[in-house]
């Protein structure tokens, strides 16, 4: 039997977005690539159901394609969850524990973040509601009074 080193390169997306599983593959200790797909797509269908507007098209033009199509394929959702909401609501669309779900979060808006940037991650915090910066590995702040 052959090993995995030898055989043909999957041609199931593209470099970048390959590049992008990786990168989640290594932040989430994931075994495989597939299972890192599997959380990339979860977490950006989900954040596509939060993000509006500007902040929504300039993520979309910063990440790789396949990954570009996952997030704005979804309709923004009126109303947008906290980030624990969030995480609950992940944790139930798929029957996953609410800590891998957390985990899963964490990976993917680890990956998101080197693709966006810093500029562009605090846009999108300012935009969200509370509790999505701890997700994106980040303090939160909060408003003085």
């Amino acid at each position: 039997m052959l090993s995995d080193r030898y055989a043909p390169p999957q041609q199931l997306y593209g470099t970048a977005y390959g590049q992008m599983l990786e990168k989640v593959r290594y932040q989430g200790a994931y075994p495989t690539r597939e299972r890192a797909d599997e959380a990339v797509r979860l977490v950006l269908a989900g954040l596509g159901r939060q993000l509006t507007g500007d902040e929504r098209v300039d993520l979309a033009a910063c990440l790789p394609p396949e990954a570009a199509r996952v997030l704005t394929a979804q309709i923004p959702d009126p109303q947008p969850l906290t980030g624990w909401a969030f995480v609950k609501d992940l944790a139930t669309r798929t029957g996953a524990s609410l800590a891998t779900t957390r985990w899963d979060t964490g990976s993917v808006f680890s990956a998101v973040a080197a693709y966006a940037g810093p500029d562009l991650i605090t846009r999108i915090l300012h935009q969200l509601p509370t509790g999505y910066a701890l997700l994106f590995g980040r303090a939160e702040l909060t408003q003085a009074a």
